[in-house]
């Protein structure tokens, strides 16, 4: 019987061959013929280089120049203030659909966690209580009045907690969240009369608007029935705690963004237009309310109302104040 011979290589040659690939570790480094530019003659970062003489490879650029792409003397674009240092009143770019679009993009990726979606404030950060300095709301007429420049200056530079974000946002969509954060402030600034030219029911609106008081009416209702109306200077240092009260007032005498609030109650507290008063337990719940009901001299008015904050909890914040001062009964 004769067999063929390509049968005999499928039978007994191949399945050999195949067996001989077997998996295995290599021990010696891989051959690698064509190099190309794998290997350079270069120095990496923060690699010693002994030509110089405190044997860095990393070099200072040569005083008094600026490499290509970073002149930026336009002011007004870079820094969003004019050449006397004063904020620019307007977005030195143009401003078009697009660029508010791109602006909206960009707030509800940096911003909205603190400011919330609307702009007023209520992020996801402020409402779950994490001890931080209240975002003001976008809506009151404080902000409402502020220049384009300050905005982008608090972009960029920081204010209070919020820290800069000029590494995470570029020069023109820090201008298009500006853009977007005035589009918000017209949105939520609107007259009966511009409303009724839509199509929007005003009635139901305001429903809403009452159902919502009184949740929170309730609310806070519930809380004070279960002991929440419970007033002391324990709790009283724990609300400041809660709401970052330090960040801006000290406790020793350290001058901060806000005053102090060591010997504080009792004291004389002169305002920057010249009037003055005592700081009785009713100048410190209203300096809580509306802070900026009298702004003392010297400092920046600053400080947003925590008006949020129910009786006891203001009550509770006064008596921790008063527990700081010499004069306190």
């Amino acid at each position: 019987m004769k067999v063929s011979k390509y049968l005999l290589f499928v039978v007994i040659v191949l399945p050999l061959a195949l067996a001989g690939c077997r998996g295995e570790k290599f021990q010696s480094q891989p051959v690698h013929p064509n190099l190309n530019m794998d290997q350079q003659k270069r120095f990496e970062q923060q690699e010693k280089n002994k030509f110089f003489a405190d044997n860095r490879a990393m070099r200072m650029p040569v005083e008094g120049t600026i490499a290509r792409g970073n002149l930026k003397e336009d002011k007004a674009l870079y820094q969003g203030i004019n050449e006397d240092s004063s904020f620019v009143n307007e977005i030195p770019v143009d401003v078009t659909k697009s660029f508010i679009y791109r602006g909206k993009d960009r707030y509800e990726v940096f911003c909205t966690p603190c400011h919330g979606i609307a702009g007023d404030g209520n992020g996801i950060v402020m409402a779950n209580n994490y001890g931080y300095v209240p975002a003001p709301s976008f809506h009151i007429d404080r902000l409402r009045n502020q220049s384009d420049g300050y905005f982008y200056s608090a972009i960029a530079n920081g204010i209070r907690n919020m820290p800069s974000y000029a590494t995470q946002i570029p020069v023109k969509d820090r201008w298009a969240i500006v853009a977007y954060v005035r589009a918000l402030q017209q949105s939520q600034n609107v007259s009966e009369d511009e409303i009724q030219e839509y199509d929007v029911d005003l009635s139901a609106l305001e429903d809403d608007f009452q159902e919502k008081l009184a949740a929170e009416q309730a609310q806070k209702e519930a809380q004070a029935a279960s002991g929440g109306g419970e007033v002391s200077v324990d709790r009283g240092k724990t609300v400041a705690q809660n709401n970052g009260c330090a960040t801006c007032h000290s406790t020793d005498g350290t001058k901060l963004v806000g005053p102090t609030w060591q010997n504080l109650y009792g004291s004389e507290r002169t305002f920057d237009d010249g009037s003055t008063t005592t700081a009785d337990e009713d100048y410190l719940r209203e300096s809580i309310m509306e802070p900026s009901a009298k702004v003392v001299e010297g400092f920046p008015p600053s400080m947003v109302p925590y008006d949020y904050l129910s009786d006891s909890e203001i009550n509770s914040l006064v008596a921790y104040i008063k527990s700081l001062s010499e004069n306190a009964e």
